[in-house]
């Protein structure tokens, strides 16, 4: 039944409208990391003129840049990969400050990691609480660079924007996550959400005060308490989740571009019935805009492979500058 009103509201969408659903890799700001195990997608939607969404896929590989040497070695020696990043940042705060908050933050980050060495060598059983207490301190130190960037610029002053990050070693996943974006796990043809709306609709329920059913039409589910930056100066609550992951496994992130039209039934429906992370994403992206697409809409798809080792090396092809052997 699902997937039927998906088929329809797709159909429907695209006879009617001249605005096209299937944009091109380009249109879409597509990025894969490893063409049958990771994909993104992110698309400005059929009302937002500017995207303001971000996303991420990396992986972590310890490398070698080679000055001189008798071997014959490439000019940059990679090692094993060490981690693997998933990230979404769906930004706030007006037309160009909500796309600089969102590129700011995955920016940041992604210098803080190339230039922390230690971000390579945890994930141990004994270290696990520092590794985690590192990833939120990273997400704090994110949120520092935001306010600093809006305090010395008066048209972009408020801006914000939310985060998710999965970090994967192994079989072991660690979710840091501010804002509204979430992470999913599929498992067994079921979804789980791992993160928490940090809305105050999403609040309301928990206290009692909101029916879970009226949280998705209430005025307060857009409503955001803690993301970064913003008009607060305090701190950012980076929640934090351990997942030890399984064979078959399935890793969704996205802003709420798509969940606010991809409920949990929904999106397992679809993840069981596509051949791979790429349709799936595609097909996702696809019904957000048939269903309306009235913000920026960005998913990500990771199919992770534990049954085979990731600690594999190669040296690209160059030609080495060879030291004297005297």
């Amino acid at each position: 039944m699902i997937l039927k009103r998906l088929e329809i509201l797709i159909s429907i969408s695209n006879e009617s409208s001249q605005k096209p659903v299937n944009l091109t890799d380009d249109d879409m700001g597509n990025s894969k990391q490893m063409p049958s195990f990771t994909f993104g997608l992110s698309d400005c939607g059929r009302v937002r003129e500017v995207n303001q969404d971000q996303f991420l896929i990396a992986d972590l590989i310890k490398s070698m840049l080679v000055s001189a040497t008798t071997l014959e070695l490439g000019e940059r020696v990679f090692g094993h990969v060490q981690g693997e990043i998933l990230l979404v940042a769906d930004g706030m705060g007006g037309h160009a400050a909500g796309e600089q908050a969102s590129r700011l933050v995955i920016s940041h980050l992604v210098h803080r990691l190339l230039n922390s060495v230690h971000w390579f060598f945890h994930g141990d059983d004994g270290k696990e609480d520092d590794f985690v207490a590192n990833l939120q301190n990273l997400m704090q130190d994110a949120n520092a660079k935001i306010l600093r960037e809006s305090a010395k610029n008066a048209k972009v002053r408020g801006m914000g924007t939310t985060l998710t990050m999965a970090h994967r070693i192994g079989t072991r996943m660690f979710v840091v996550h501010a804002g509204d974006s979430r992470c999913y796990l599929y498992r067994n043809g079921a979804v789980e959400q791992l993160t928490t709306d940090h809305t105050l609709a999403r609040q309301m329920v928990e206290k009692g005060g909101m029916r879970p059913e009226d949280e998705s039409t209430s005025r307060w589910s857009n409503v955001l308490w803690n993301v970064l930056g913003g008009n607060s100066n305090d701190e950012v609550v980076a929640e934090a989740r351990r997942v030890d992951l399984e064979e078959g496994d399935l890793i969704v992130l996205c802003s709420d571009g798509l969940h606010r039209y991809v409920d949990a039934e929904m999106l397992a429906e679809v993840l069981s019935v596509t051949e791979d992370p790429e349709s799936a994403c595609r097909t996702l992206v696809d019904f957000a805009n048939a269903s309306g697409g009235q913000d920026n809409i960005t998913v990500v798809v990771a199919k992770p492979d534990l049954s085979s080792s990731t600690e594999h090396s190669f040296f690209p092809v160059a030609d080495p500058r060879l030291a004297s052997n005297r």
